[in-house]
């Protein structure tokens, strides 16, 4: 099944059962001072949720484009070495104001993933929040297992959009990957072993989080949920990875092109071409959602994950810009379920092209200087770079923190981040004094 059908299916499915079909909004969420980005499909119903919009409509789903690039939903570090975290990604969701409630959440959850895209109930999964007798009651009533219902703290299964919002309890649908049936243990369930992958998440809307972090009840509950395309497709596909899905399979033979190495050089270098290839999509999205590359807020998570993914592409032998062509795979696979994409063509083009060049002249040149501060015998003999030397990176040759953190840490190196902060806040300062 292809990705652009399991796609249609889900959102088909709910359109059958009375909801609106809601295009994603953008990556830049409207006048929500709280994100920097949409991080879910209920940031765009985030003040229907809260009492203070009224929609012509009491359900509806959505595909939602997403990024976690920063604050709470940061997945960044584990792009590219993680089979199933990405900073783009796509959010299949069903939302309920104040109409239906967990019961039929549930039901619609599990007919959908048992009936409509056959999966297996004997490897699925249920957890819920510890304290939720009533989730653990109607699950059983849906038809799982009680064995198959596992209990979680706040951590697990008690979801917020941010720091502050609307939030609640929540009741993820894990499913087993592994080839043995036997093999299926509770333990495996929100562990490392990455034969357990979370595939749904839930969520019963029942609270308000204020700024001092105390909730107050709703007082019309509602539901979102959230199941992301990549993981979703990935499973159905019948493989480990995401990214052997066709969501990013072209994008890697395009890269493989590029360097003009096998399959074999791939593998050996699989989290390098994983993150290049994640990064090309959030570029496209970002750039045809309006965000270009500057040196604060949105504009900078483009800058860095640009230069994230230029450094890396040099380390697998391309030494000339080639992100342009990545994005362009990106906007003949989904310009049709996205139609910004074609639009902003040619200015998603132009303006990676003019990073990436800026990028690359200073990129050698910093490199040189990291060598030379790593030559100091104080770095050696504590592993750890200065970090004023870490900030002249940036400052200088425009190397984002966590840019050098990765290349250090292939050393065995950190950054002294205590010292690099300081270094920060007074080039702030000489910045506020220079300006009065």
């Amino acid at each position: 099944m292809k990705s652009g059908d399991i796609r249609q299916t889900f959102l088909d499915y709910f359109v059958r059962r009375g909801h609106t079909l809601v295009p994603s909004s953008s990556l830049v969420p409207t006048n929500d001072p709280t994100l920097l980005f949409s991080n879910a499909g209920m940031v765009q119903f985030k003040d229907v949720f809260l009492g203070r919009e009224q929609r012509p409509y009491a359900r509806a789903c959505s595909s939602q484009k997403c990024l976690r690039v920063s604050g709470k939903h940061n997945d960044i570090e584990s792009v590219g070495a993680s089979p199933r975290h990405h900073t783009f990604f796509e959010m299949l969701g069903n939302f309920s104001f104040a109409d239906y409630f967990k019961r039929d959440a549930m039901r619609y959850a599990w007919e959908l993933l048992t009936q409509e895209f056959k999966l297996p109930s004997e490897r699925l999964w249920i957890t819920i929040h510890h304290d939720d007798d009533e989730a653990a009651r109607l699950w059983e009533e849906v038809g799982v297992e009680r064995q198959r219902i596992l209990r979680f703290g706040d951590k697990e299964n008690f979801w917020s959009m941010g720091e502050t919002g609307p939030c609640g309890p929540s009741s993820e649908i894990h499913y087993y990957q592994g080839a043995e049936m036997a093999s299926q243990r509770h333990e495996g369930v929100n562990s490392d072993d990455d034969d357990y992958w979370e595939v749904w998440n839930l969520v019963f809307v029942q609270y308000n989080r204020d700024e001092q972090g105390v909730l107050t009840p709703l007082s019309r509950p509602s539901i979102d949920t959230g199941m992301g395309l990549e993981r979703l497709t990935a499973i159905l596909q019948g493989v480990k990875s995401d990214y052997e899905t066709d969501l990013f399979v072209p994008l890697l033979h395009k890269l493989m092109e590029l360097t003009g190495q096998t399959s074999e050089y791939y593998q050996q270098h699989l989290a390098t071409y994983n993150a290049i290839v994640d990064h090309s999509r959030a570029v496209a999205f970002l750039i045809a959602d309006g965000v270009q590359p500057g040196n604060g807020g949105r504009n900078y998570v483009l800058r860095r994950l640009i230069r994230r993914a230029s450094y890396f592409g040099r380390t697998i032998g391309l030494e000339q810009p080639f992100l342009s062509q990545l994005a362009q795979v990106v906007i003949e696979q989904m310009a049709d379920c996205y139609p910004e994409l074609q639009r902003e063509k040619q200015r998603i083009i132009d303006l990676i092209t003019s990073e990436e060049i800026r990028f690359q002249r200073t990129l050698a040149k910093g490199l040189r200087f990291l060598e030379m501060a790593l030559e100091d015998p104080s770095c050696q003999h504590d592993k750890l770079l200065s970090g004023r030397e870490a900030f002249k990176l940036y400052d200088t040759y425009g190397f984002p923190l966590d840019l050098t953190q990765k290349i250090l840490s292939e050393r065995g190196l950190r950054v002294d981040l205590q010292q690099y902060e300081e270094e920060r806040v007074r080039q702030q300062q000489r910045s506020r004094n220079a300006s009065n």
